[in-house]
């Protein structure tokens, strides 16, 4: 098993939870690599075994794990997140970030990090909740979308929103010009989140 890295004094560390190809991720990473996020990402999980995160967390040179997440389709088993929660504090983390992850937290994770995980999802907030928020957003009809970062809570894509940014919908959008212009605005937004979340950490430490 990879060594989480060590801890680095006045720089907040944060781990994080993918299920795909971790392009947010990347965002996030790449901010940290250039200094211009102010805090450190430290390791990544992910519930599907070959995931592209896992692989891209590597090339980052971050400890990257699987955690088998048992027979349900929506959430990890309670002894799935249990594990979740021993690698994140063995790893020493702060705060917890998901980057396309696709599974419903559950408990013991939201009691170990209360207050304390980000989720960025790929609609205005609270319109389009759930899976494939772009394609309810298209099939709706409205003129505008966009991306939310907020706080994880017990519901789904409830919890307290952090920030938004906006993007039309073109007349000619299909759902993949639609959600590949989301998530040039997510690679923009959850960086500047997750550096304001860290700041306000800092605050109040």
């Amino acid at each position: 098993m990879e060594t989480p890295n060590p801890p680095r004094l006045g720089v907040f560390r944060f781990g994080v939870l993918g299920s795909g190809k971790g392009s947010n991720f990347r965002a996030l990473a790449e901010s940290f690599q250039s200094g211009q996020l102010g805090c450190e990402p430290v390791i990544v999980l992910s519930d599907v075994e070959d995931a592209g995160i896992l692989d891209l967390a590597r090339e980052f040179s971050i400890p990257a794990h699987f955690v088998p997440p048992g027979p349900f389709r929506t959430k990890m088993t309670p002894e799935a997140e249990a594990e979740i929660v021993l690698l994140l504090q063995e790893a020493q983390v702060d705060f917890v970030v998901l980057a396309g992850y696709m599974r419903v937290i559950k408990e013991p994770l939201l009691t170990a990090f209360p207050g304390l995980i980000l989720n960025i999802h790929p609609s205005l907030l609270p319109a389009f909740r759930g899976l494939a928020a772009w394609k309810q957003a298209l099939e709706a009809g409205v003129q505008e979308t966009g991306c939310t970062v907020h706080l994880v809570d017990a519901g789904v894509d409830t919890g307290t929103i952090l920030g938004q940014s906006r993007v039309p919908v073109l007349p000619d959008d299909t759902a993949e010009s639609l959600h590949a212009r989301i998530q040039v605005a997510e690679h923009e937004l959850y960086p500047r989140i997750v550096r304001e979340f860290a700041q306000g950490l800092q605050k109040a430490d």
